[in-house]
Formats: C-alpha cells, structure tokens, sequence
C-alpha cells in the first residue's frame, strides 16, 4: 500500500491553502448600479499599491456613494499609463480612454481590454494578469454578443452587455528577468502558497509516486493516463489528446 500521492493531498491538507493574511483585497469591478447602467460615475486613483502574491500592480479607487454621504473604496487592476490623483470614469457614457469602465458594446472593434467580465456583473475574471489583454474583434449586433481575442491567443464569445477597463495591465514584462537564485523563487512562492520547490515524480520513491523508483530515473510505463482512472493513479499527461513535440505553426483566425 502506497502513500497518498501529493496531488491528492492537495485537495483537503491545510498546509496548501492560498497565504492570504497580507493580501490587499479582492480586486474587482464596481458592482453594477444605476449610475453605470444609464450614464457614468467619476472616481479618483488615491495609490498605486502592491498586492503580495499578484505580478501586476493594483489601483486604489475612491468613489462617491450615490445614495449615503459616503466614499466607496474600490481595488481595481492597474492599466499601464494609470497614475495616482487619476480620474477615472465607470459607466454606459464613459469616454474610451486608459483605465475607464464601460460595456463592450461602447467599444469599437480592436480595442485593447483588460479585466473583462465573463457574465454581466461578475466584476471582472479575463485578462488580469500583469501585461495581458483581450481585443475585441467583431460585434453581433443581430444576437447581442461579441467576439474577444484571449490572452492566450483562443477566442471567446460573450454579452455585448459586459464590462471592461481599457487598456493593457500594467507589470508587463515581469517573467523576462530571471529568478537567478533559489532564494528569489522561495520569496515569491512564499506569498503564493505551497508549490515550491516541485519535486518531480521519477525522483521519488515508488511509495509516493507511480513514476518513482527503479534504477535510473525512468518512468517506466506510458506518461499518458486516462481520464477515469482513480486519483492515486492519475498522474503524467491526463487524457492526452495528443503527444510529443508541436510541429507547424499555430494559426490564430
């Protein structure tokens, strides 16, 4: 009888919970109101923060509350070209310009997005990484959507109706600087969570990990694994499509 293997503890063990005690917040649109919906509401950038844990920068936004005498802190992704004491627009009559939030539909085709909203009013989920963005490639006036170009080169259709801040987010570049040293990938796992250093499979012994064990580090037995089989198993390339090395070149329509 094996141990279990390490992708299984994963799942309930404590010690691999997300270390999130100096974390600034969750970053996130403005929740959909009135003000958003049929015209446009003013907000100024109070700093430039850093959040442990993210590669990009994150906005300090102050609004004014509509309905109480109140100002609404808001933490929203920071676009390159953003600085602090900023006025930044939300809403349907906002001008297209950095960092402003308005509908998709309010864009033309080839906008440059960030942090877009995969449902009306989930506050932002695509394109939040530092130097990411989507484009915006056609509207479908006739259904109400509109077609996006992901981060990751894929195409995504959407609700003409979403949100978005214009422009790229800012921390491009982060992963073009090497970590150089073994002390600068602990100090940047360390405010992740528990996934350094990553022991690889074959390196174990044969209690803790199918691929380990023998003599010579070798796998030993196919890499591919099915989809179905039980979790202690299920390790290596999980219901490949396909293996080996890419040939030809990647069409992006």
């Amino acid at each position: 009888m094996g141990k279990y293997v390490q992708c299984q503890r994963r799942g309930k063990s404590t010690i691999f919970k997300s270390h999130t005690r100096t974390r600034k917040g969750a970053v996130k649109l403005r929740a959909l109101d009135y003000a958003e919906k049929h015209g446009y509401i003013r907000g100024v950038v109070k700093e430039i923060i850093h959040d442990p844990g993210r590669g990009a920068p994150i906005a300090k936004v102050q609004f004014r509350n509509a309905y109480r005498y109140q100002r609404d802190n808001e933490l929203l992704v920071c676009t390159e070209g953003m600085y602090s004491g900023q006025f930044l627009y939300c809403g349907k009559k906002a001008t297209l310009s950095v960092g402003n939030v308005l509908p998709i539909s309010a864009m033309p085709e080839g906008t440059i997005i960030c942090n877009v909203e995969g449902r009306l009013g989930d506050r932002g989920s695509i394109a939040r990484a530092s130097g990411t963005y989507a484009i915006v490639v056609t509207h479908d006036d006739d259904k109400g959507t509109t077609r996006l170009r992901l981060p990751s080169g894929g195409k995504k259709t959407v609700s003409s109706d979403v949100r978005a801040q214009v422009g790229i987010v800012a921390g491009g570049g982060r992963t073009d600087k090497p970590l150089l040293k073994a002390g600068a990938a602990y100090h940047k796992y360390a405010v992740k969570r528990n996934c350094w250093p990553k022991m690889r499979g074959v390196a174990k012994n044969p209690v803790e990990h199918p691929f380990g064990g023998g003599n010579h580090q070798h796998i030993g037995k196919p890499s591919t694994v099915g989809r179905e089989r039980p979790s202690g198993r299920k390790v290596g390339l999980i219901a490949a499509r396909r293996t080996g090395r890419t040939r030809g070149k990647k069409v992006v329509e």
